[in-house]
């Protein structure tokens, strides 16, 4: 139940404090005085949204904090889903700035606006006077007639289901479009990979046959060359051999006077030797450089095969063109096993439908079994409000096809009639807007009774009625009450009589800007406030006396 709201810089409210009862709790106030104002800043910490210009400042923050006891309405798995801190007493704050940006929090710790909403709907439900509408929606309906079921947990395992199904096949139909697209595309693919197969490709290829192409291709220039230089270190008259020879008799000669000549002579033979060897190695290369023309055809060829296909598929690398063909092949074996796990997966669903049918089949049963006591209290509880000839007629019939939905294969619709010897029809076209109230408080009622909605509010839903049947809406209201926190605001002195505590809401026009004030009333001032709701704003003793009467009733 919501116990406290704490309301800064919000429209006309600068600054206001308010503790609830867990009764019924009445505000009353003139036409404009701002209650519709303070719901208007519950709902902010329920999660909507908001915009700066109904601040009371522009130029502060506003800040909105309820604090919700919550232990018995079995709501710690929401904490727990969303790693929230439970607390008995739960704080939920919102804070706006002056510029819209909005921050929201439960117990002290940052949530989503999506789950400040969440959470709300779990603690509040707020019924304005323009909510009849919804009792032509069928999911409300459905809602009102699986709330008497009393089967949320089964419910929620087929909703459970439903989504893992309705997974299912969007899954199946991802695998079949594939699949399709897949064999379109196999051709194609089959003969990339053929061609790349084919060519019987090696990652280290390519460097090493273009390495002999070029030696291949030059081998003329190259034996050439290498015989000229044979020819200078060796074979020429004047051979680079020769030379060293004859300037190593030269040093011989001269060694015997210095140890740094015959040191000289020791390099000079060392070098002798190393030239003969790199003649000797010359020599062989020379004999082994020919021009063989087949070899560097057969080297072309498979390197234009190489070249062609990397130009194809955009590479530059034989590493590349292999990684393009286990990507191929990979396609190729998905085509192959798709149609398996399109027929695992088809499999799976028919076993997931029938679970769901049995699943559809029990809430169904349910529901056939609660609607005669809907239609039972609906009607009683609406002869309570003086509308005794009315009746409400809940037709439950099957989906097309039976068709499976995210609540079963149940359609529901709401038929109704206020008046004696008329046939039944859609609610919005046969009952006025104090009927159609009074319908709704009835549906309401039956709502409270079943779940553990810890508050409901009421926004003028007494549009309409007077008198006697006033008096009858509120005992309903006080009904209530008696299963869950009911905070309404009223206009009715029939119906504020009966509340647990009375708020007056009311404009103070005493400092430089107009604000609004809420005050919780006592025993007398109730009395005055009610008569005021009787008679006008200077009641008489006629007056006060009545609304003595009605708070004893």
């Amino acid at each position: 139940m919501l116990h406290q709201l704490t309301i800064n810089n919000y429209a006309l409210i600068d600054n206001l404090d308010i503790s609830f009862d867990g009764g019924l709790n009445i505000l009353t106030g003139e036409t404009g005085a701002g209650k519709s104002i303070i719901l208007g800043a519950l709902s902010l910490i329920l999660g909507q949204r908001a915009e700066s210009r109904y601040f009371f400042n522009q130029q502060k923050k506003c800040v909105i904090e309820g604090l919700f006891k919550i232990s018995g309405f079995h709501l710690k798995s929401f904490f727990e889903d969303n790693d929230l801190d439970y607390e008995p007493e739960t704080v939920l704050r919102r804070e706006i700035s002056a510029d819209g940006r909005s921050r929201a929090f439960v117990n002290d710790t940052p949530v989503s606006l999506a789950i400040m909403k969440q959470l709300g709907e779990k603690l509040i439900d707020i019924h304005s006077q323009h909510a009849t509408l919804e009792i032509n929606d069928p999911e409300f309906q459905l809602l009102v007639v699986d709330a008497a079921a009393k089967h949320a947990d089964l419910l929620s395992d087929y909703q459970g289901k439903f989504r893992a199904y309705r997974k299912s096949v969007s899954r199946l139909q991802q695998l079949i479009d594939e699949n399709e697209k897949a064999k379109a595309d196999l051709d194609f693919y089959q003969f990339q990979f053929d061609e790349l197969e084919k060519v019987n490709l090696l990652p280290d290829e390519q460097e090493p046959m273009e390495q002999e192409l070029f030696a291949l291709n030059n081998a003329e220039e190259i034996k050439r060359s290498l015989s000229g230089a044979h020819y200078l270190m060796q074979e020429g008259e004047t051979s680079a051999i020769l030379q060293l020879r004859e300037a190593g008799h030269q040093l011989a000669s001269l060694e015997k006077f210095s140890t740094e000549i015959a040191d000289l002579y020791q390099r000079l033979n060392s070098t002798i030797i190393e030239l003969r060897d790199i003649a000797a190695e010359v020599e062989q290369l020379e004999d082994r450089t020919l021009m063989n023309e087949e070899r560097a055809y057969e080297i072309n060829t498979r390197l234009t095969l190489i070249y062609n296909l990397q130009k194809k598929h955009r590479v530059s690398s034989n590493t590349e063109l292999l990684a393009i063909q286990d990507d191929l092949s990979n396609k190729l074996q998905q085509v192959e096993s798709g149609g398996e796990e399109i027929e695992q997966l088809r499999e799976q669903i028919e076993l997931q439908k029938e679970e769901l049918e049995k699943l559809a089949g029990q809430l169904s049963t349910n529901r056939t079994q609660a609607i005669p006591e809907i239609e039972r209290q609906v009607m009683e509880t609406l002869g309570e409000m003086g509308m005794g000839n009315a009746i409400l007629k809940v037709e439950q019939q099957p989906t097309a096809q039976n068709e499976l939905t995210k609540t079963g294969t149940d359609q529901i619709k709401f038929l109704f009639t206020a008046n004696k010897g008329h046939s039944l029809s859609e609610m919005s076209k046969v009952a006025s807007g104090g009927e159609l109230s009074r319908l709704m408080l009835s549906i309401k009622s039956i709502i409270a009774r079943y779940t553990a909605l810890p508050t409901i509010i009421f926004d003028e839903i007494d549009t309409g009625v007077s008198g006697e049947v006033a008096n009858k809406v509120g005992q309903i209201m006080e009904r209530l009450a008696g299963n869950l926190q009911v905070i309404t605001i009223t206009h009715l002195p029939q119906i504020a009589s009966k509340g647990s505590s009375h708020y007056f809401v009311y404009k103070d026009n005493e400092g430089t800007a107009t604000a609004t004030r809420m005050k919780h009333l006592n025993k007398q001032e109730r009395i005055t406030e009610i008569a005021k709701m009787l008679s006008g704003d200077n009641p008489g003793e006629s007056a006060l006396k009545n609304a003595k009467e009605l708070l004893k009733g």
